[in-house]
């Protein structure tokens, strides 16, 4: 008895790689905005943008990583068993 036979083990993979590099993706942006505002903004106004950023960050990563293995898994029909 296989108790979870309909768990996707490739998806949950897939899912997690992409919320790493989405997460990786905006983390970089993050930084390079961080970086690029330097002197023309003052440093609470830098922090909120990269908090903004990052958020969106954190929200994408988690919302890949939680409906990347939820696909559609076809179950076989039962056998039909013919009487005698």
């Amino acid at each position: 008895m296989i108790l979870l036979a309909d768990v996707s083990t490739i998806g949950s993979g897939v899912g997690i790689f992409a919320a790493i590099a989405f997460f990786l993706i905006f983390a970089v942006v993050a930084y390079v905005a961080f970086k690029m505002l330097k002197r023309t903004v003052k440093m609470a106004f830098r922090i909120a943008v990269v908090a903004v950023i990052m958020a969106v960050a954190v929200a994408g990563s988690i919302a890949l990583w939680a409906f990347s293995g939820r696909g559609s898994v076809e179950r076989p029909r039962p056998a039909k068993v013919r009487g005698s």
